[in-house]
């Protein structure tokens, strides 16, 4: 047999159904001259039968079993490693793709130039909704060859293992393996990869294609996707621990900074959008797992974050729970605390009082949200649900209350609206915000959803309410927060007469800052007949014949 240039390895489990669409995505690559193969890791579905098809019809396909599962992705790969004929090796995971290119892409890079590994941009594909976007795009927007990761530390942030193709000489003079028997491996593995490559290529071509379900069933999950369980925490900190250890035994502790800030911004950012639903007992467990990893970290990895996330990790170090969940919602949305403490020099602190220890006040010291005098349509403010009664129909009658810890807004009465937008029309409804103490308002709004101006063709989709407040011609929008949990409703509306109804849902958002959500969904002759008619003139094609033929006309 001869050698192929390069073994693209795919590690399935109990994946028959998608492990098709992988493999055709090899088969389908402009450079052919590849290896495949697939390594199964004791699969108990239709996989291995599946897998054993794909191979008798491509003699390029290899399909090897692990004897029993080892419930990670290490072992597979692994496992493939060591049958591998090529001198270049590339992973793919069964749930995603790589496009047609890659492998030429990858390879020319290595023969361009010699390296230790080539990587490329991820396309990120959202199954429930098909939005594309690029993983970590500013790492990769341009051709470069680095000679070692100190060159630009912020790669650390692309941990995939699988947007990269390695020479199989590097892996095998370091004794460079997936770490077995631990979850988020790809982590240490890349930044081993990353410290001991003499030089890398990066290119700005796509080379893989990874598709995300954000809300798959907990049994389907991926291991990112298991945020709720103690044990995925405690898994992300241990793989945390030892690339701490690996950089200090390794010469590199001079990244510890960079790499204690990539993973309070993206693994403990990751948790931190979720802390407002968990309950008490979890929220304890969690600190008690992360605050001792947390005492860790340089200082100056903290000094890099936004004010509201160094907020977040400081009232969980303090032990103030309740405060953390709290801080949390809203987290990158400009959402304001409801109160600041200013002690005798004038120096604003996160919630009712001022830290006694100095890290504490450091920490939570909110000078720099300038929320007294940053310009009014960035101001801070939190509007919040604290009543939402459902009246007759799709009526719905809230209570909101809106916190200017900044004082920005004059005394008195406000006037504000309650905005809305679905189908690109917006829907303004007025109601006035009454103080009940400094910095404190509340109003009462009735919304009915039967008046929202849809096109006459209807619209499918979710939209969440915005408060909008002005002051001196300038106007400001904010975050409605809803409460975290209260029943689902929907009601049929009949608009424009009954032409075109939809299924209306009211509704928690139920994750990210935890929105009151609206969701529309059109019945009857709206989506079988006029929507499907819409989307077929809407087309660009059909839109530029459209406007020449007008032109043509005049």
């Amino acid at each position: 047999m001869t050698t192929p240039d390069v073994t693209v390895t795919v590690i399935v489990y109990n994946d028959a159904a998608r492990l098709p669409r992988a493999v055709a995505s090899l088969r389908a690559q402009t450079h052919t001259d590849i290896e495949i193969v697939i390594s199964d890791d004791h699969s108990t579905d239709d996989t291995p039968v599946v897998a054993r098809e794909l191979a008798a019809r491509d003699h390029r396909i290899r399909y090897v079993r692990l004897p029993e599962n080892s419930g990670g992705c290490s072992a597979p790969r692994n496992r493939a490693i060591e049958i591998a004929r090529a001198p270049y090796l590339m992973f793919l995971d069964s749930d995603d793709e790589l496009p047609p290119r890659a492998v030429e892409s990858l390879l020319a890079a290595h023969r361009e130039r010699e390296v230790d590994f080539t990587m490329g941009a991820v396309r990120r594909v959202r199954v429930d909704n098909g939005r594309q976007s690029t993983w970590m795009p500013h790492l990769v927007t341009e051709r470069r060859t680095l000679e070692g990761i100190e060159a630009d530390p912020r790669l650390l942030f692309e941990h995939l293992s699988t947007s990269k193709m390695y020479a199989r000489a590097f892996l095998d003079r370091h004794h460079l393996r997936f770490p077995e028997g631990i979850h988020y491996e790809d982590q240490l593995f890349s930044t081993q990869a990353y410290c001991l490559a003499r030089a890398f290529t990066i290119i700005p071509d796509p080379v893989y294609v990874w598709y995300i379900e954000p809300f798959a069933a907990e049994g389907a999950a991926s291991i990112s996707n298991q945020r709720h369980k103690i044990s995925n925490v405690r898994d992300r900190v241990h793989v945390q621990r030892l690339i701490d250890d690996f950089l200090d035994a390794s010469g590199h502790a001079g990244l510890r900074e960079d790499k204690d800030y990539k993973f309070l911004k993206h693994d403990f950012r990751m948790y931190a959008g979720d802390l407002p639903y968990r309950d008490e007992e979890w929220l304890r467990s969690f600190a008690e797992v992360v605050n001792p990893y947390l005492d860790t970290l340089a200082p100056g990895a903290y000094a890099r974050l936004p004010r509201p996330e160094r907020v977040v990790l400081a009232l969980l170090r303090e032990g103030r729970l309740a405060d953390t969940r709290l801080a949390a919602r809203g987290l990158g949305h400009r959402v304001a605390p409801r109160q600041v403490t200013t002690d005798a020099s004038g120096v604003p602190y996160w919630g009712d009082r001022v830290p006694d220890a100095e890290p504490a006040r450091r920490e939570l010291d909110l000078s720099d949200l300038e929320l007294d005098t940053r310009p009014f349509p960035s101001a801070r403010f939190r509007h919040e649900i604290t009543g939402l009664d459902r009246g007759a129909g799709a009526t719905l009658t809230l209570n909101v209350r809106t916190y200017d810890p900044g004082l920005r807004l004059p005394v008195g009465p406000q006037r504000a609206g309650l905005q809305l937008a679905p189908g690109g029309r917006r829907m303004t409804v007025p109601f006035r915000l009454d103080p009940v103490q400094p910095g404190v308002f509340e109003g009462t709004v009735h919304l009915d959803l039967t008046a929202a101006p849809l096109p006459f063709h209807g619209f499918e989709g979710v939209r969440h309410p915005m408060v909008r407040l002005q002051q001196q011609g300038l106007s400001h929008s904010g975050l409605l927060l809803a409460p975290l949990d209260f029943p689902a409703a929907t009601t049929r509306v009949d608009y424009h007469s009954g032409t075109a109804p939809h299924d209306v849902t009211v509704e928690p958002e139920g994750r990210d800052p935890g929105r009151l959500q609206i969701r529309w969904r059109p019945v009857g002759v709206t989506a079988r007949v006029i929507r499907p008619v819409v989307r077929r003139v809407a087309r660009p094609r059909v839109r530029r014949a459209a406007k020449l033929v007008a032109s043509l006309l005049r």
